[in-house]
C-alpha cells in the first residue's frame, strides 16, 4: 500500500460546486429522472420494500418542486424525510436527502449528503451521477493516481513499443495475451483504487464543509495506491517536471484499452525542469486532456517512415529514415532543452513581434502557404505540425483567447483565470509571483498569426481547444481558400476595360485586407476598413468576397479596429461590415463570441453613441440576463426614440434590432431586474415610439412592439389609454396570419388587455374595430386559433372571442359564443393545469366589463358596494380622482348605462350556457387549495349569483343553489375577512326572497347568524337578512339564543358597581376603590391589571367617544383620568370634584355628575362647577349631543339643554298613598329613543319615549324590578333585582330570552361590546359574568 499527501480545499469551494449541481438537478426534470434511474438500477431488485419507499420519497420531492403552496411543500418534504429515515442509508437515499435539505435552504446539510453519495457508490457517482462535480472537487486530489497508474501501464507496454517502433495508437492490435491480461488487471485495480480514494476523500471533504468558519485545521488524507509493486513509495520533488504521456481520463475513468478516437494525454511543464524522467509531488492544477506533441510527433514519425515522396535531388532510403528516427530519439533530451529555451523568447518579447510577422507574411488574400513546408523546418514537421508557441502550456491546445502575463508567458484566458481562481498568485511556468491578477487584453498579434496558420493548414482543425465553441451547423463559410478569379462579375468577354477595372479592384481589396491584418500603423488599418466597405457596397456583396472577409484573421483585424480607433466613420464602417458578414455567415459570429472582451468592446461602443453597433449586438444573440447585466435597456430606448436619418443603411434597421433586443429582455429577464427599469419603459415618449413600430415593414418588429406594449400595460395599466388612443389596429391584425404560435398569442393577449379601459363605450368601439378591421374574418380566425392554442392561452382567447360575439344582442345560438364558454369551463375544471384554472376564473371576472384606469377589474369593489361595504369602492374612486362621488355628469350616466347593459348581457349568456354548467365549474374552483383560484372563483360566483336576482328566472337559481349554496354558507361561517363575508351575504341574498330558496337556506341559518351579526352595523344588506330570519315569534328565541361564556368571582373587592367595554378590554369598578382591567378576547376573561388609587368605591366609569381616555368617578370626591395603552392604563390627571360622585357622564370640556344630595353638578375641568335641577334627587344620567337626561327618585324624567339651560319634563313624578316613590334606576338614549327603567308596579318596567317630541312610543311589559339596562341595535337587556337578565326584541318589544346569573344578588351594571356579540354583567355579590350570542 502506497500513500501520497494531497493539496487542501476550502469549504466555500465545495459549497459552490455542490450547490450548483443541486440547483441544476432541481431545475431539470429529465436530469433528475436519469439520475434516479441510474441509482435505482444499483439497488438489489429483491428489496422491493426499500425500492417502494424510495419511489414514494422521490414522488414527494417532485410534488414539492412542482407545487406553489408553502403548506404542501412543507408536508411533502416531511413525508419524504420520514420515508427515508425508516430504511438503511444508500446512495439513492443520500441524494434524496441532499435535495430535501436544499429545498429547505440548508446548503451545508445538502452538501454533506451529496458527498455521501460518493461514499456509498463512488463508481456511479463519478461516472453517471455527478461527473462534473467529481472533476471539480475530487479530481485535483487524484491526479497523482493517474500518474502512478500511467507508469504501471507504461511498464507493461514499454517492451512492445520499443520493438514495434510505430504509432502508439496501434499498440492494442500488437499486444500479446499476457500483456492484455495485465492491462485488464491494471484497469480493474485502477477502478478499485478510485473507489477507495473517493470514499476517503468524501469524508475529508465533509469535514471541511462542517468546518465552514475555518477554525479547525483539517489535514488532507493520504492517497491510497495499489499496484504491481505494492511496497513502492512514490515521492515527488516539487521543483521537478511531471510528464504524463498517456493518461486516459474520462470523468475519472481510466481505460487502457484505448481507441484512436479516445486517446488522451496530459503534459505538465516546469521552466526549471530539463529531465523527462524526473517526478514531482506538486499536484497538477488543471485537468489535462490532449498532448499536442504526442499527436504531432506520431504524425511526424509516420511520415518519416512511410512517405514515398522524397526530395527530387535525393533518393529515398528506408534505412536512412530509421536511422534518423533513432538519432531523434537519442537526442530528445537536448531537443527538450532547446524547446524550453525557445518557449521563453520566441514569440512574446516586443522586439520579436515584427520578426514573427515576417515569418508568414500575407502576400495576398489567396494564401500560398497551403503547400507543405520543406523538410528542413526543424520545429514544424511537414503539413500538420503545430508551432509550440501557438499552444497553451496549460491546456496543450491551440490558443483561442491568448493573454500574455507580465512574466512573458502566454496562456489561454480561461485556463489562467481558473489557475488564479484556485488561489495561485504565481506564473505556472516561471513560478514568479505576479504583481497583479488582473489579466491584460487579448494578444491579437498572436491570435492573427494562429488564424493565418490555420488557414494555411486546414488539417490542423483536428487539434482544437477544449474552450473553443462548437462549429455552427449550416455555416456558409468555404473551408478552402477562395480565389479572386471567381469574383469576376458577368461582363461581356469583349469588355477589356471592365475586366481591367475588376482586376484593379481585386488588387486593391487584397492590399486593403493585408493592411488591415498586418499593419502596425492605425491609420493604414483605418483606411483599409473604409476601402473594404466601399468595395463591399460597389460589388453588391458578392459571395466570394464574403468568404475572403469572413476569415478569422480578417474578423480579428476588424475587432482590433474597434478597440483602437476613435474615428466615428471608421467605427461605423467596421460595425457595418461585421454586421453584414455576421448576417450571412454564422462562423463570423462564432469568431466574435469566442472572446468575451470582443463582445464587451462592441457593447461599450454602442453605449458611447455608436448606434449602428446594436445590429451587431443583436447578431451576437446574447441572453436576456446578459443584456440586463450590460445595462442595455436605456441605450436601446435611446435608439428606439431617435430618428434614423443619420444612420447607415444596414441589413437590419438599428431601431428594429433594438426592439427585438428589448423584447428579448422583457420576455426572458428576471422579474426583479425588469421592475428596476419599468419607469423608463412606460414613459409617454417611449410608448409613442413603440406604437410607431406597430406600422413597421418588418413583421418581426411589429410582433416585438406588440410584446413590449403588452408588457407595458401589465407593468403600468394606465398606459393602455395612450395606446388605445394612438395605435392603429389594422397592422396588428394583419400580422396575425404570418406570426408563429407565440406571436399569435402575443397579439390576442395585447388586444385582450387593450379593451380593459375604464371607458365602457370606448371599449366597445375598440371591439368593433377589432372585429371589422383586416382583410380576413377576425372572429373566425380567432375561433380556429382557440382550438389549437395551449391550455394556458385558451382562457384569454376565449375571453376576447366572447366579447366580440357580444357586440350585438345575444342570439339563441352562436358558434363563437358556445365554443368560447365551453373553453372557459373546460379550463376552469381541468385540475391538471392550475395556472389555466386561475386564468379562466380571472377571465370571467374581467368579462363583467368594469375596470379602473389601470385596467384592474372592479368586480370585487362593485359587489362590495352592492353588499353595503362601499369603503373599498370609495377608496378606488378617490384613486381614480373622482372627487364628487354622488354627482354624475351626463357623460358618466351614459357610461354607467352602457356598463350595466354590458354586464346584464354578459351575465345572461354565461349563466344560460348548458343550463348553469358554469356554476358547477365555479363550485369546484371554490374548493381549490390554491388561494388565487379559490378567490377568483368566489368573486365570479358571487357576481353571477347576484345577477340572477335581476335576470328572468328560468330555473337557473335552483341550479346555482345546488352548486354554490353550501360553499357560500361555509365562507360566511369561517372567513376571517369581513369583505368575504359581505360577498357571501350578497350571494345568499339572491336566494332568501325566493320561497324555495329561503326553504333551502333555513337549515343553515345557525351557521350564518354570527357572520351576519358581525356585519349588521356596516352592511344594510346584513340587517335586512337578519330581519328576514327573525320574523315570527317562534323563531326569535332560537335566533337570539345566548350562552354563558365565563364567570369571575371578585367578591373580595366588594360589589361590582360599574363596568364598561372598549375594544377587546373590559374595565370594572368595585366598592373597595379597585379598578380592574380584563382582556375580553373570545370566550376568555383574563385579568391583566388591577389598580387601587381611589380610596372609596368607584361608582361610575365612562369613556370619551374618541376612545383615548377613561374617566372613573368615586365616592372619595375625585374623578381620575386614565390613558388607555395597548398593554395597560395609567392615571394622567386627578380632578377634585368637591363632592361624592355617584354617577358621571363626560363631554370634551365638562362633566356632569350626581352628587350627594339633590340636583346635578356640571363641573368644568378648569375647576368651576354649578348645580342644576336642584329640586330633584337624580338617580341616573345620560348625555347625548349636549342634552342631559335625568331619571329621578320620584320617577320623573327631564331633558336639560346644557347650552341654554332650559329644562323640559318628559314624565312627571308621582307618590303613592303610603308615600313610597318608584325611582328610575336606569336610563339609555339610543337611535332617537329614550329608554327609562323603573318599577313594574304599573305593569311596564321600561317605558320608551321619542327624543323629538317626547311622545310615548311603547313599553316593555316586564314584571321585574330593573336596576340596570343596556341597548344594542337589535336587543334590550334588562338587569333585574333577583339576579336575572331579560332580553327583549328592540323592534317588536317582545321578550326573547331570560338569563339566570345563578345568584340572588342584584345586577348592578351591564355593558355590551362593540360588535354587540357579548354581554358583560356585574352583580352586588361581586361576580362578573360574560354572555355571548350562540
Amino acid at each position: 500500500m502506497t500513500t501520497i499527501t494531497t493539496a487542501a480545499t476550502t469549504s466555500g469551494q465545495i459549497l459552490d460546486h455542490t450547490t450548483a449541481f443541486i440547483s441544476e438537478t432541481l431545475l431539470k426534470p429529465e436530469l433528475r429522472y436519469r439520475i434516479f434511474s441510474a441509482l435505482r438500477e444499483r439497488l438489489p431488485s429483491s428489496d422491493q420494500t426499500t425500492l417502494k419507499s424510495l419511489n414514494l420519497a422521490e414522488e414527494a420531492i417532485e410534488n414539492t418542486i412542482s407545487t406553489n403552496s408553502a403548506a404542501t411543500r412543507i408536508s411533502s418534504l416531511r413525508v419524504a424525510e420520514k420515508l427515508l429515515l425508516s430504511y438503511p442509508e444508500n446512495a439513492c437515499s443520500a441524494l434524496l436527502f441532499s435535495l430535501i435539505y436544499s429545498l429547505r435552504r440548508h446548503p451545508v446539510d445538502s452538501a454533506l449528503y451529496l458527498l455521501d453519495v460518493f461514499y456509498f457508490d463512488p463508481l456511479v457517482a463519478r461516472t453517471e451521477i455527478a461527473p462534473v462535480l467529481f472533476e471539480e472537487i475530487f479530481l485535483v486530489h487524484l491526479l497523482p493516481v493517474f500518474q502512478w497508474f500511467n507508469d504501471q501501464r507504461s511498464r507493461i507496454l514499454s517492451s512492445l513499443s520499443q520493438d514495434l517502433g510505430f504509432n502508439a495508437t496501434k499498440l492494442l492490435s500488437k499486444v500479446s495475451g499476457g500483456q492484455g491480461a495485465k492491462l485488464k488487471k491494471l484497469e480493474s485495480e485502477y477502478e478499485e483504487v478510485l473507489d477507495e480514494n473517493c470514499k476517503v476523500f468524501s469524508g475529508y471533504l465533509k469535514e471541511i464543509v462542517k468546518d465552514k468558519d475555518g477554525n479547525q485545521l483539517v489535514s488532507p488524507p493520504q492517497l491510497i495506491l495499489t499496484g504491481k509493486s505494492k511496497e513502492e513509495t512514490l515521492e515527488f520533488d516539487q521543483e521537478e517536471n511531471i510528464k504524463v504521456d498517456e493518461v486516459g481520463l474520462r470523468n475519472g475513468q481510466y481505460n487502457p484499452m484505448w481507441s484512436e478516437e479516445e486517446e488522451k494525454s496530459a503534459e505538465f511543464y516546469n521552466s526549471s525542469s530539463s529531465s523527462t524522467n524526473s517526478k514531482s509531488n506538486f499536484p497538477p492544477f488543471y485537468p489535462q486532456r490532449v498532448s499536442l506533441n504526442f499527436l504531432t510527433n506520431q504524425e511526424s514519425t509516420r511520415r518519416l517512415k512511410t512517405s514515398p515522396d522524397c526530395n527530387s535531388s535525393q533518393d529515398c532510403d528506408p534505412d536512412s529514415s530509421s536511422e534518423n528516427i533513432s538519432t531523434d530519439s537519442s537526442s530528445s533530451e537536448s531537443k527538450h532543452k532547446e524547446e524550453e529555451k525557445n518557449r521563453k523568447s520566441a514569440l512574446f518579447a516586443p522586439n520579436n513581434s515584427q520578426i514573427l510577422k515576417k515569418k508568414c507574411p500575407m502576400k495576398s488574400v489567396r494564401s500560398s502557404c497551403s503547400q507543405d513546408p520543406p523538410m528542413a523546418n526543424s520545429d514544424n514537421p511537414p503539413g500538420k505540425s503545430t508551432p509550440k508557441d501557438f499552444v497553451c502550456p496549460i491546456t496543450s491546445h491551440l490558443f483561442v483567447d491568448p493573454v500574455t502575463l507580465e512574466t512573458g508567458q502566454t496562456y489561454e484566458r480561461r485556463a489562467i483565470e481558473e489557475w488564479l481562481e484556485r488561489g495561485n498568485l504565481t506564473c505556472p511556468i516561471t513560478r514568479q509571483t505576479l504583481q497583479s491578477t488582473q489579466l491584460p487584453k487579448t494578444n491579437y498579434v498572436l491570435k492573427r498569426l494562429i488564424a493565418s496558420w490555420q488557414e494555411k493548414h486546414p488539417g490542423s482543425a483536428l487539434i482544437q481547444s477544449e474552450y473553443s465553441l462548437p462549429k455552427i451547423p449550416g455555416s456558409t463559410r468555404n473551408q478552402s481558400e477562395p480565389s479572386f478569379n471567381s469574383m469576376k462579375p458577368s461582363t461581356s468577354p469583349t469588355s477589356v476595360i471592365s475586366q481591367a477595372t475588376i482586376d484593379g479592384t481585386t488588387n486593391e481589396l487584397r492590399l486593403a485586407i493585408t493592411n488591415l491584418c498586418m499593419s502596425d500603423i492605425l491609420g493604414e488599418s483605418e483606411t483599409a476598413v473604409v476601402r473594404i466597405e466601399r468595395f463591399w457596397r460597389e460589388t453588391n456583396k458578392m459571395s466570394d468576397i464574403q468568404n475572403s472577409l469572413s476569415k478569422p484573421e480578417v474578423i480579428n483585424g476588424f475587432v482590433e479596429i474597434l478597440f483602437n480607433s476613435v474615428d466615428p466613420q471608421v467605427l461605423k464602417a467596421t460595425v457595418f461590415l461585421l454586421s453584414e458578414l455576421g448576417s450571412r455567415d454564422k462562423v463570423v459570429i462564432q469568431t466574435l463570441t469566442q472572446v468575451d472582451s470582443d463582445v464587451d468592446c462592441v457593447v461599450a461602443l454602442f453605449k458611447k453613441g455608436l448606434m449602428e453597433a446594436v445590429v451587431l449586438i443583436y447578431l451576437l444573440r446574447p441572453s436576456a440576463n446578459t443584456l440586463v447585466k450590460m445595462d442595455m435597456v436605456e441605450p436601446l430606448l435611446m435608439v428606439i426614440k431617435k430618428k434614423e436619418e443619420d444612420m447607415l443603411e444596414m441589413y437590419l434597421r438599428p431601431k428594429t434590432a433594438s426592439m427585438l433586443l428589448l423584447r428579448k429582455i422583457l420576455g426572458g429577464g428576471e422579474e426583479s431586474n425588469i421592475s428596476t427599469f419599468s419607469p423608463s419603459l412606460v414613459s409617454a415618449k417611449a410608448i409613442e415610439s413603440f406604437i410607431g413600430s406597430l406600422e413597421a415593414n418588418s413583421s418581426e418588429e411589429r410582433i416585438a412592439a406588440i410584446g413590449i406594449l403588452l408588457r407595458c400595460m401589465l407593468e403600468d395599466g394606465a398606459c393602455r389609454n395612450i395606446i388605445a388612443d394612438k395605435a392603429e389596429l389594422a397592422p396588428i391584425l394583419e400580422s396575425f396570419r404570418g406570426a408563429n404560435d407565440d406571436g399569435k398569442f402575443q397579439i390576442v393577449h395585447f388586444l385582450y388587455e387593450l379593451v380593459k379601459l375604464n371607458r365602457r363605450i370606448f371599449n366597445q368601439q375598440l371591439l368593433h374595430i377589432i372585429k371589422d378591421e383586416g382583410t380576413f374574418s377576425t372572429m373566425h380566425t380567432f375561433l380556429v386559433y382557440l382550438q389549437t392554442a395551449l391550455q394556458d392561452q385558451r382562457p384569454v382567447v376565449a375571453g376576447l372571442l366572447l366579447q366580440l360575439d357580444l357586440l350585438v344582442e345575444p342570439r339563441k345560438m352562436s358558434m363563437y359564443r358556445e365554443e368560447a364558454i365551453d373553453a372557459l369551463i373546460s379550463c376552469l375544471g381541468n385540475s391538471n393545469f392550475t395556472s389555466s384554472q386561475i386564468i379562466a376564473a380571472e377571465t370571467i371576472l374581467d368579462l363583467q366589463g368594469r375596470f379602473s384606469s389601470s385596467g384592474e377589474p372592479l368586480a370585487r369593489a362593485i359587489l362590495l358596494k352592492r353588499a353595503g361595504l362601499d369603503r373599498t369602492y370609495k377608496a378606488l374612486m378617490r384613486t381614480e380622482k373622482h372627487d364628487n362621488l354622488s354627482a354624475k355628469s351626463e357623460e358618466n350616466l351614459e357610461e354607467e348605462k352602457a356598463a350595466e347593459e354590458w354586464e346584464r348581457k354578459m351575465a345572461s349568456v354565461l349563466v344560460s350556457h348548458e343550463f348553469g354548467l358554469l356554476f358547477e365549474a365555479l363550485g369546484e374552483g371554490l374548493k381549490s387549495n390554491y388561494a388565487e383560484l379559490s378567490s377568483a372563483s368566489f368573486v365570479s360566483a358571487t357576481w353571477l349569483t347576484q345577477m340572477l336576482a335581476i335576470l328572468p328566472d328560468t330555473g337557473l337559481r335552483g341550479a346555482a343553489r345546488v352548486c354554490l349554496l353550501k360553499q357560500f354558507v361555509s365562507i360566511l361561517k369561517s372567513a376571517n375577512d369581513p369583505e368575504d363575508k359581505a360577498l357571501a351575504i350578497l350571494a345568499l341574498s339572491s336566494f332568501i326572497y325566493d320561497p324555495e330558496g329561503l326553504k333551502d337556506i333555513t337549515p343553515h341559518m345557525k351557521d350564518m347568524l354570527k357572520g351576519i351579526r358581525e356585519l349588521k352595523k356596516s352592511s344594510s344588506l346584513a340587517s335586512e337578512m337578519l330581519k328576514v330570519f327573525s320574523e315570527g315569534q317562534d323563531s326569535s328565541a332560537e335566533f337570539w339564543n345566548h350562552k354563558k361564556l365565563i364567570q369571575v368571582d371578585c367578591s373580595a373587592n366588594g360589589e361590582v358597581l360599574s363596568i364598561i367595554c372598549f375594544k377587546d378590554k373590559i374595565f370594572s369598578g368595585h366598592s373597595d376603590g379597585t379598578l380592574k382591567v380584563w382582556s375580553g378576547k373570545g370566550s376568555n376573561l383574563q385579568l391583566t391589571q388591577e389598580i387601587r388609587e381611589h380610596n372609596k368605591a368607584i361608582t361610575s366609569l365612562t369613556i370619551l367617544q374618541s376612545g383615548e381616555k377613561l374617566y372613573s368617578g368615586s365616592l372619595d370626591k375625585t374623578t381620575r383620568v386614565w390613558a388607555i395603552g395597548h398593554e395597560a392604563i395609567h392615571c394622567v390627571q386627578v380632578h377634585d370634584m368637591k363632592d361624592q360622585v355617584h354617577k358621571i357622564v363626560v363631554a370634551n370640556s365638562i362633566s356632569c355628575f350626581i352628587p350627594y344630595g339633590a340636583g346635578v353638578k356640571v363641573h368644568s375641568w378648569s375647576g368651576e362647577s354649578k348645580l342644576i335641577n336642584p329640586n330633584k334627587y337624580v338617580k341616573c344620567l345620560a348625555l347625548v349631543q349636549g342634552k342631559l337626561y335625568c331619571g329621578c327618585a320620584d320617577s320623573s324624567l327631564q331633558e336639560i339643554d346644557l347650552a341654554s339651560g332650559t329644562m323640559t319634563t318628559i314624565q312627571t313624578g308621582s307618590k303613592k298613598l303610603i308615600r313610597k316613590s318608584y325611582p328610575i334606576f336606569a336610563l339609555q338614549v339610543c337611535d332617537g329613543l329614550i329608554y327609562s327603567a323603573s318599577s313594574s308596579l304599573d305593569g311596564a318596567a321600561v317605558k320608551i319615549w321619542s327624543t323629538s317630541d317626547f311622545s310615548s312610543v311603547g313599553s316593555l311589559q316586564s314584571t321585574l324590578e330593573v336596576r340596570s339596562m343596556a341597548v344594542s341595535s337589535d336587543l334590550i337587556y334588562l338587569g333585574c333585582k333577583l339576579g336575572t337578565v331579560e332580553i327583549w326584541c328592540k323592534e317588536k318589544h317582545t321578550r326573547v330570552e331570560t338569563l339566570t346569573t345563578g345568584t340572588n344578588g342584584k345586577v348592578l351594571c351591564m355593558a355590551i361590546n362593540e360588535d354587540a356579540e357579548s354581554l358583560v354583567v356585574g352583580t352586588s355579590d361581586g361576580r362578573i359574568q360574560a354572555w355571548g350570542l350562540a
